[in-house]
């Protein structure tokens, strides 16, 4: 049995800042187990067609926080990164506007806008209608009919394969009612609603590298508390250990909780909100061909095509050419001819049921010892700034304490 003081389970984005910071403040009684041959995550890059692809989708390093910008380039030095101010965009099949949609209606055909504010003058938002529960109804009641159909429900179709009523809406809450004023006043002004985007709306990425590099250069610094090849299939929670081989006085869970054999110690209301949670798989397929946009990726509502969104890696990648799709598994054809990479865990499913399922997982873990961290530890959707920032505030936290 090796015994550490912190078992550091997956070497993504989380489990790697987690690590670094350790060490950044002189503790090397830790371990990172990671299944694959090779760091990164969500985030790993391979090179293709002679420049590097994201095979886990579309993942870019946002701006909005100093720190994490600063604990990367620690890594990555800043010359080695472009900034791009962000270019995404909605193809509805007879138009294309940008993101988001109903910041951007002034740029549909005059009889599309006309549409659109009818059905935002409907919308229970702003007729004070009682707000609905199912996801199906909730979307027009915030964003109009119009914008239901056409875009946010086909859109969700295709990107969860669910039924979508299965899915609450607290994660949307967030968005903003659409106004009839202000989009009307946009229509006529030919401007955007919003004056800068809801997330990415500036980010960089490596002039020569894809974004793997950096997870590859942070699992570089911690290498001799690394162990790669090791999947964690049995979790013991009242003994702190992983396949009966390794033991933590703390355990950092990065890695998915469906994903093990078996987790032992846990109360019968822990495995049936491990019951509750879900997830999608989603396939990344490259395409050699030349695109005519200056988006940095597009997403897709309309169902007769297979993917949901596109990365145009020539705009954001120095030196690459084509594009790639990102695709639920659900709707991929495997052998189009494409070359693919299959990622079994890409989001975590916000069901109706998911919060209260993850609050339950999370307290009885931590009550032990083991702390979940991460998109799949703590089972949210965070892109990886945010990952990073929550890392290094627990290491914070537990250094501290320790």
């Amino acid at each position: 049995m090796e015994s550490v003081k912190y078992l550091i389970i997956g070497a993504g984005p989380a489990g790697l800042t987690f690590a670094n910071m350790l060490k950044n403040a002189g503790e090397d009684s830790f371990l990172v187990l990671e299944s694959e041959a090779e760091a990164g995550g969500l985030c790993r890059s391979k090179e293709v067609d002679g420049a590097p692809l994201d095979t886990g989708g579309g993942h870019f390093l946002d701006v909005r926080d100093p720190e994490v910008v600063d604990f990367v380039f620690s890594f990555l030095p800043a010359d080695e990164w472009e900034r791009f101010d962000r270019i995404s965009r909605i193809d509805l099949g007879y138009a294309v506007i940008d993101y988001p949609f109903e910041s951007n209606i002034w740029q549909l055909p005059e009889d599309e806008q006309v549409e659109h504010l009818l059905a935002i003058s409907r919308a229970g938002c702003n007729t004070g209608a009682q707000k609905p529960i199912s996801f199906s109804e909730w979307i027009p009641w915030k964003l109009g009919e119009k914008i239901a159909k056409d875009y946010m429900l086909p859109y969700n179709k295709k990107m969860w394969c669910m039924d979508l009523d299965e899915i609450g809406t607290y994660w949307l809450e967030k968005l903003p009612d659409v106004s009839f004023k202000d989009t009307l006043l946009s229509c006529i002004r030919h401007s955007s609603i919003y004056e800068s985007l809801p997330g990415h709306a500036s980010f960089y990425y490596p002039k020569k590298h894809g974004y793997g590099r950096v997870w590859l250069d942070m699992a570089d610094a911690v290498k001799d508390n690394m162990a790669y090849g090791v999947r964690a299939s049995e979790l013991d929670l009242d003994e702190r250990t992983v396949n009966g081989q390794y033991r933590g006085e703390r355990i950092i869970n990065t890695a998915p909780w469906t994903g093990y054999d078996s987790i032992k110690g846990g109360t019968g209301d822990f495995y049936e909100s491990l019951k509750k949670l879900k997830h999608t798989s989603v396939v990344i397929k490259y395409h050699d061909e030349k695109s005519e946009t200056d988006s940095h990726w597009t997403y897709f509502p309309d169902e007769g095509k297979e993917y949901h969104r596109i990365l145009y890696r020539s705009n954001f990648c120095r030196g690459s050419k084509g594009f790639w799709t990102e695709t639920n598994l659900k709707r991929a054809d495997l052998d189009d001819g494409h070359e693919c990479f299959v990622n079994e865990y890409a989001y975590p499913v916000n069901t109706v049921d998911k919060r209260e399922a993850i609050a339950l997982i999370l307290e009885e873990a931590e009550k032990k010892g083991v702390t979940g961290l991460g998109r799949w530890g703590q089972w949210e959707h965070f892109n990886s700034d945010v990952t990073v920032k929550r890392a290094m505030m627990l290491a914070k936290k537990m250094i501290a304490q320790a």
